[in-house]
């Protein structure tokens, strides 16, 4: 053990030295979580536009839905900044700024939305997140698979991916809140984004060094 501690000085800076040679390629993790991230963005903000008064309704409605106010102009601005933060973060255009309000709706669909139903965005039966609501999911999920398999053509039914019970946590919601957060850090990155070239050209003392 004396001699592992002795030399760990050694091994953390050979550790850094082989991760730092990593560095001409940082471009690539903010790049790949825009790429993610957009399309998300785009098909939210989009079928908000495509289903607009049956969205408000459900923004609005206290009984079966979210019950918050201003419900018409909040799908507006919620779906308007969707679809422009998309495609800002395709093109990697004011990356940090737009992943601000996309933040924020990602707070405010887990709290208001999600939070309720747990973790799980699909439901499981066992695990650290499993709940009595996933538990008796998968207990009615097994028994209409019992159905199926006895009144329906289940293999055709199946074929095509597993039947399971969406139980509407906030996984997903939290996980795009981590990504917009590390995309709030780390700019759109090099070579590949707008924001490169512009700060390059306008602001060369901010640009990212290559």
């Amino acid at each position: 053990m004396a001699v592992v501690i002795d030399k760990l000085p050694g091994i953390m800076q050979l550790s850094q030295r082989s991760c730092d040679t990593a560095k001409c390629v940082d471009f690539l993790a903010p790049l790949l979580l825009r790429l993610y991230l957009a399309p998300v963005f785009w098909m939210a903000g989009t079928k908000k536009f495509a289903n607009f008064s049956d969205t408000a309704e459900w923004f609005g409605n206290a009984e079966w839905g979210l019950g918050l106010p201003a419900p018409y102009v909040l799908v507006f601005l919620v779906a308007l900044f969707e679809i422009v933060g998309a495609l800002f973060l395709l093109f990697g255009f004011a990356t940090r700024p737009i992943t601000m309000p996309l933040i924020v709706i990602m707070v405010v669909a887990a709290v208001s939305a999600h939070l309720k139903n747990g973790w799980l965005a699909i439901a499981a039966g066992s695990g650290i997140f499993a709940t009595e609501r996933t538990i008796g999911a998968i207990e009615r999920l097994e028994r209409a698979k019992e159905i199926l398999q006895v009144q329906g053509d289940y293999q055709w039914l199946s074929e095509n991916g597993v039947l399971v019970i969406l139980n509407n946590g906030i996984e997903f919601a939290a996980t795009y809140f981590v990504m917009l957060l590390a995309l709030f850090f780390l700019g759109g990155g090099r070579f590949v984004s707008v924001d490169y070239w512009l700060a390059r050209k306008y602001l060369p003392e901010l640009a990212p060094r290559v």
